[in-house]
This record gives structure tokens, sequence and C-alpha cells, in this order.
């Protein structure tokens, strides 16, 4: 057996941890609204029209924050096509998905389902084919009180007191030739400044998302940042990052490396809203919204034979991704890493959140069920609340083709405000079981309260609305506690969850 140690302190905590790190995402693409969260003929919908089986999934999640209508969807999206009586919304060709968009989920319908599963939201503006004075209008819309024409619009259309939405995306992935009305970094800038200016003129008390880049490989990544950000800064709170990763070639542990770049990716953004701060002479702090992230590339073919074969129709089944175990291995570590981070990453969304590369999947008229990521996520937003803490982590390592000196285990670890610890890890070595070592000296007497494990001998098995057990989360071994030092066994490419209280 191979061996590994953590060594934790409760005063080398790395930062508060955000709880809206736990958010995600969902945007008016396939079936994450029709179909997903809203099926008014389901035999499980409420009154509203909306599925009672996935809502209570959705808040076994406990998400505290969805991003909303978009994604790529919104640089189209005219906000006012979504309020007002339903039989008189339009419906609109989506370019971002060439799909009809009916508009019979909108603002409100929205807002009534974030309220009921438990989640405020992340509201996007569309700054690509439209700009600033629609983007000041919504908040208007949605957040003025009364005695101005958006406002009262609102209470016209049946809502007297305003939806309070906080947080706002500056338009999305505005680097992007796949974007409508894609800009350059100056043109965004430009644009993203007096949008940010005008909304908090509107409502002072809101917070604003960047657009960074679109990813890490990008080729305009880093001075997309440098240049958005020097005409903006000290108007804008988050800067966005984007990531998803894939394996098409079957290299696991590869594919399972993949979060050295996203750790690279959020380090260098860091260092680049810094380098702004500093050459401003500002007092300002820009820290980041990892807005999007997930694996995703199982449904790409299967997405293109679907647009051509049935181009135009209402809510097609895209980007249904079905996740495997090895996914959720890589989420777990995607998770792992935005706790490592929480000194600067203060948003985060999981894209999406049901039937859209999502940890939820649902047939329409039938069940709904959990996707092999969606343990993690849930172990993550549950337990990871609180501090994270600086877990020096000391682990065998191996090469792979894109990095050298990846390690075998992969941890980070949180304090809760009653002193419990919590240490996620996720062993990356394919045959070997690991003893893991965690020093706890100085949180006092501490026990092992739970250990969770996640295992599957089959990397590429899934769960399914026949078999929705196939990989699900059990009662791990769990271990000893002595003079201040756990140990614990982890078995081989494992997710583990183990919990710390004191005795």
């Amino acid at each position: 057996m191979k061996k590994a140690g953590i060594i934790l302190d409760k005063d080398f905590v790395i930062g508060d941890i955000d709880k809206r790190i736990y958010g995600s995402f969902i945007e008016h693409l396939g079936r994450a609204v029709y179909g997903g969260i809203y099926e008014p003929d389901h035999p499980k919908a409420d009154e509203l029209g909306f599925r009672k089986d996935v809502a209570e999934l959705v808040k076994k999640l406990n998400v505290p924050i969805v991003r909303y209508p978009g994604g790529n969807f919104v640089s189209g999206f005219n906000w006012e096509d979504s309020v007002g009586p339903r039989d008189k919304r339009p419906k609109r060709l989506d370019l971002a998905w060439f799909t009809t968009e009916t508009n019979e989920v909108g603002l409100h319908e929205f807002a009534e389902w974030a309220e009921m599963a438990g989640s405020d939201i992340m509201y996007a503006v569309n700054l690509g084919t439209r700009g600033p004075e629609q983007a000041r209008d919504i908040v208007e819309y949605a957040n003025h009180p009364s005695g101005s024409r958006f406002s009262d619009m609102r209470i016209a259309n049946g809502r007297k007191d305003p939806f309070n939405i906080k947080l706002w995306c500056l338009g999305n992935e505005m680097d992007g030739p796949w974007q409508m009305g894609q800009k350059t970094a100056v043109e965004y800038g430009r644009t993203a400044n007096e949008a940010a200016k005008m909304m908090k003129w509107v409502d002072p008390s809101i917070e604003v998302v960047a657009c960074g880049s679109s990813s890490s490989e990008m080729p305009t990544f880093g001075s997309w940042e440098m240049e958005m950000l020097d005409l903006c800064y000290e108007n804008v709170d988050y800067v966005s990052l984007h990531r998803y990763y894939e394996n098409p070639t079957g290299d696991t542990p590869g594919f399972l490396a993949r979060t050295m770049d996203m750790d690279g990716f959020i380090k260098s953004v860091a260092a680049i809203c810094d380098a702004v701060k500093g050459k401003k002479h500002s007092k300002h702090v820009v820290n980041l919204s990892f807005d999007e992230w997930n694996v995703w590339y199982h449904s790409r073919q299967q997405d293109e034979e679907i647009w051509k074969q049935d181009k135009w129709n209402r809510a097609l089944p895209l980007l249904e991704d079905i996740y495997n175990f090895e996914d959720a291995l890589l989420a777990g570590s995607m998770l792992i890493t935005l706790i490592r981070n929480a000194d600067r990453v203060k948003v985060a969304c999981l894209a999406q959140l049901v039937n859209v590369i999502a940890p939820i999947m649902t047939r329409n008229g039938g069940g709904a069920w959990a996707q092999t990521i969606y343990y993690p996520f849930m172990h993550a937003s549950a337990f990871g609340r609180g501090k994270a803490l600086n877990a020096l982590v000391d682990s065998p390592v191996y090469a792979c083709i894109d990095y050298d000196d990846v390690p075998y285990i992969d941890a980070a670890a949180t304090m809760d405000d009653d002193g419990n610890v919590t240490v996620f890890a996720v062993n990356r070595d394919m045959k070997e079981d690991y003893e893991i070592t965690i020093d706890l000296r100085s949180f006092g007497n501490m026990t092992i309260s739970e250990h969770i494990i996640m295992h599957n001998d089959d990397v590429k098995a899934v769960n399914t609305e026949e078999n929705p057990d196939n990989v699900v989360p059990v009662k791990g071994q769990g271990g000893t506690v002595n003079d201040g030092k756990a140990v614990i066994k982890v078995g081989p490419l494992s997710w583990n969850v183990i919990r710390f209280k004191k005795a």
C-alpha cells in the first residue's frame, strides 16, 4: 500500500468560502428548461408546470445561486420578450443553438422556480446584440421598487415586490467568434464599463461580472483580460472564467490531471487582475467568477446529427452528455481546485443543472435521476462551507502527456464554524490503495464522524433511469485517530469525503 500525508492547521486559512462557489447554471438551451425543470404535462408537475421530482433533486444539491438565462443564448436575447402575458410573448429563432425559443418560461416564472429551489438568480444581460441601455432597463425592471417605466411594467405584469437580483453577468464569452455580437477586448471593455456604471446607478447594491476569456486555450487569453480590465476595472467586481475538459482518447490518467490546467488558469487571471489593480494604484479588488465548469464532450457528434435533421424546433435534446465514473472523479478534483482557490474564486457555476451537460437527467414524461457527477457536487456543497484550509499534501506523483509531477492524491480541506473539519480527496491512482496520514494536532481531540467513498471498477460506468444507483457513494472504511493524527485508507480511483468532529 502506498502512503501520502496531509498537514492541516486551524490557523492556516486560505480564505472564507463564499457559498456561491456551489452555484449552477440554467440556460435556454436544449431541454434544460423545457423538459427539464419545466414540463406542465408531466404527472409530477406542480400548478406552475415545474417538475417536483427535478426540484427535489436540485434541493439536495443545496445550490445557492443559478446563472440565467445564458450562456451563448443571452447574446441574442431581448429580455422584454420573456415578461408579460404568455400568449403575447414572441417566438424567436435562437441563433446560438439553432432552435426556436417560445419564451413560455421567462423571468417571472424562473424567479418562482428559483425561490422554490432555494436559489438566488445570477442574471446575464445581452451585451452582444444590445448594450448598456437595455442592461440598465432590466435592472430597473427587476430591482427598482416602483414609480418608473420599467418597475411599473413589472408591477403590471404581476410582481409588486422587486426581484432584488444582486449578481449580474455583463454578457457572455464576448471574445468568441461563435458569439452573437463578438467584440474585441477594447470594444467589450468600453461597453462593459458603461453598462456596469449605468446598472449600478440604478441599483448601487448590485455586483457585476465582466467576461474573461472563454477558456485558457483562446489565443487572446491574458491580453483580453488585461485590455478589457484596463477599461472597466473600477466598475466591475468579478472576472469570469469558463473551462470544460474532455477525454476523447480514453487516457484516464491524463484526463484526471486536467485540474492542473484549471488551477493555473485561476492563478493567471487573479495575477492579471492584481496587475491592473497595481497599474491603476487602486484599492478595489476584483475577484473571480468561474461561472462555467464541467466535463463536456460525450454529446458533440450526436448534436451535429440533431441539427442536420431537426433544426429550429423547440427544446432539441442538445448537449446531453451521459457522465461516467471517471467524469465524477474529475468533477471532484475541479471542486477541490475551487476550494483551494477560495481566496479569489467567490462565485462558480457547474454548467449546467438539468439535462444539458448536467448532474440531473430527465425523460420527457418519465423519470428524473442523478448522474455520476451529482454526488461530488452534493458532498462539496453540503460539507465544503466555512473556511478553506491550506492542506499541505505530500503524495507520490506521476507524469502524463501534458504534465509532470501530478499528485496521485488530490485534496482540499475545510473547517466549519463549529470547528469540524472535512477533507475531500481524489485518489488518481488506477491500481493502488493509499494510506493517508492527516495531521490534525492543532484542532485538539478529533474523531472521524464519517467517511464517504465513491468508486467503480469500470471507469466508464454510468447511471441510467433504469439503473440510477449504479455509481453512487457508499460508507467508507473509516480509520483511526491517535495523538492528533488520523490514518485513512482510500481505494484506487476513488472520491473520498472524510469528516472530523471534536471528541
